[in-house]
């Protein structure tokens, strides 16, 4: 029966400021620490990769008004924006999928949590630069057309930073095993 102590001995009456008791390894914390990890890679992910197709699908937007035949040439940052949220995805099923409730340690659970964290953030991070660079890069390229090139290697290395966060996560997560 479990009682407020570690799974392995209930909780010890006689003293009850003995921490390593009511506390002991921290082991039932650490799946909490795992989901967060899973929900912080998938949201930040997400996060910018809605803020990088918003930013750049305004930009493509107002150029299309002027340049509607560039319109389908111009989608690439919003093709690479939502990219973003995929690579939050898989962080997200890969740490959830490695939870077990009975075998789960507090060092898993610290080591999904900065993974999700890693891959969330950079891919936030990722997500604002697409997006920023995308709004103004179609809108350069519509005007001056040898600036495509430029604006297509500028969100080639933003959305290297959401892959370099992805791999981290990677192989921050294969640590908890």
């Amino acid at each position: 029966e479990y009682m407020g102590g570690s799974r392995n001995r209930p909780f010890d009456h006689s003293n009850p400021l003995k921490m390593n008791t009511i506390l002991d390894d921290g082991d039932q914390y650490a799946p909490f620490f795992g989901f967060i990890g899973a929900a912080a890679a998938l949201s930040f992910a997400c996060l910018g990769a809605a803020y990088g197709t918003a930013k750049a699908g305004v930009g493509v937007s107002a150029m299309g008004v002027q340049h509607p035949g560039l319109v389908m040439k111009s989608i690439i940052p919003v093709v690479m924006a939502g990219v973003l949220g995929i690579y939050g995805l898989i962080v997200a099923v890969v740490i959830s999928s490695a939870i077990d409730v009975n075998t789960y340690k507090l060092f898993g659970g610290y080591a999904h949590l900065s993974a999700g964290l890693a891959c969330g953030l950079s891919n936030l991070a990722a997500g604002f630069a697409i997006g920023i660079v995308g709004d103004a890069g179609v809108r350069a390229a519509a005007q001056q057309p040898k600036l495509y090139v430029g604006m297509v290697l500028i969100l080639i290395f933003a959305e290297a930073l959401g892959l370099y966060g992805l791999i981290v996560a990677i192989i921050v997560q294969a640590k908890a095993k």
